[in-house]
């Protein structure tokens, strides 16, 4: 049961529980944002019908830090894999403890991995190396993919079409881009996973005619916190930290767009997400 302090800690207001059981299959609860009331923060999600949470390694610390969540906490599972922003550390002995971290219980996919050419931390060359090699060791552990692309849909796509023979399954997670390149995605087999982006009517509005366009069966929902706080909660949260039990209001907006019920779209994604990371079906 939530304790006092995981109640204080969200607005009534805020305190959404989901008709139907949620996974959240991006949630970065390493950050240290997270330190201090990480127990609370679970508790929160669980009130809430996010029964599931896949903790996301974005590099070799945070992968292992994942897992040892995972470990400690029930419902909790890991990613492991190098984001484009530090491809430039990628290496052999990296790929070795990536390796060895694809083949423990708690970590269900490879990634956070792929393409970004928006800010170019890592040269698009570093990044293309790194990537490379991470689907060389998808394909190796049969695990699904957990993707990153921003402003590199092009050759993404490219890469991705010549492994996709390999390759199990794969989602381009917090998927923001156009038309054209969800529809690129598809016609790959992707999955999709929408986050709150899609409740900021600034930027996020192109996204909303097109959650039509994905087959549920492909559709996957996700917060990415403590990033991309939606912007149709209505009251404010203390600190802007978004978190896992906030992922009612993300389906909600989502289920609007698509004219279906909170429900149905929560249990399909949830389906969903249960095929694709290949977790229990308990509920």
């Amino acid at each position: 049961m939530a304790s006092s302090t995981v109640d204080s800690f969200m607005p009534e207001a805020l305190q959404f529980r989901s008709p139907s059981p949620l996974v959240d299959i991006g949630a970065n609860l390493t950050h240290e944002s997270f330190d201090r009331d990480l127990a609370d923060v679970i508790a929160r999600a669980q009130a809430a019908q996010v029964k599931t949470l896949i903790v996301t390694g974005t590099d070799l610390v945070h992968a292992e830090q994942a897992v040892m969540l995972a470990k400690q906490y029930p419902g909790l599972y890991a990613t492991a894999g190098v984001h484009p922003h530090d491809a430039s550390g990628w290496n052999t002995e990296m790929a070795h403890k990536m390796k060895a971290l694809h083949a423990l219980p708690q970590v269900v996919a490879v990634g956070e991995c792929g393409l970004d050419f928006n800010r170019n931390f890592s040269t698009p060359a570093e990044q293309e190396h790194a990537f490379e090699a991470q689907l060389a060791l998808a394909v190796e552990s049969g695990l699904p993919l957990f993707l990153h692309e921003r402003d590199a849909g092009v050759r993404m796509r490219e890469i991705l079409t010549a492994w996709r023979d390999d390759i199990s399954d794969a989602v381009v997670h917090c998927f923001t881009a156009d038309r054209d390149t969800l529809h690129g995605y598809l016609d790959l087999d992707m999955h999709i996973g929408l986050t709150g982006w899609i409740c900021d009517e600034r930027r996020g509005h192109h996204l909303r005619p097109l959650v039509n366009d994905i087959p549920l069966e492909r559709l996957m929902v996700e917060t990415d916190c403590p990033y991309l706080l939606p912007r149709n909660l209505p009251a404010k949260l203390k600190g802007r930290r978004h978190e896992p039990a906030l992922l009612p209001w993300i389906v909600k907006e989502i289920a609007e767009w698509r004219g279906i019920s909170e429900a149905e779209l929560g249990s399909a994604t949830t389906r969903t997400a249960q095929r694709f990371f290949r977790l229990p079906t308990e509920y």
